[in-house]
């Protein structure tokens, strides 16, 4: 039986969460780009838990640390995050989690357990090379790339 995500078994999740957020700073410096405190304390926000969280929720998680209770605040670190591959905007649930892949050119496929809400991420590279050769067959320019699939993870199929 294949090994399920990291989302989906029992792990230290403390040493998961710092293990992103480590990346995350090693990346910043190496690229330079400027994780600033509210930028990074959303990157942890969203790595506390492998679930997607929603802007507001992040917002009140934010004001419980002390921050103005600003939505554009939360906006604008969720985009940086994202627009920079420190985090992903999963459609399926308006809603935005850490990436958890060290890799930073790779196509997220997101498995959402619909009764946990769990959300684990793994790189689907041959998907991501299929998407964009059918779309230089038709002249289609891939902007960004991430599928999405609701299910029911191993933890909850084996509690039924």
């Amino acid at each position: 039986m294949p090994t399920p995500p990291v989302a989906f078994c029992h792990h230290d999740h403390g040493a998961c969460a710092a293990d992103v957020l480590s990346r995350a700073d090693a990346r910043a410096q190496a690229e330079g780009l400027r994780l600033t405190p509210v930028r990074r304390r959303v990157l942890e926000i969203l790595a506390s838990d492998h679930r997607a969280l929603g802007a507001y929720d992040i917002l009140d998680r934010l004001a419980e640390s002390g921050a103005k209770r600003q939505p554009p605040v939360a906006y604008r670190a969720l985009d940086y995050l994202v627009k920079h591959g420190f985090a992903h905007k999963i459609q399926a649930l308006n809603a935005f989690a850490a990436c958890t892949e060290a890799a930073t050119d790779h196509v997220p496929a997101f498995f959402i357990c619909d009764t946990c809400q769990s959300v684990a991420e793994t790189p689907v590279r041959a998907v991501g090379d299929a998407m964009q050769a059918a779309a230089g067959r038709i002249g289609f320019a891939l902007d960004e790339m991430n599928l999405e699939a609701v299910g029911t993870c191993p933890a909850c199929e084996g509690a039924e």
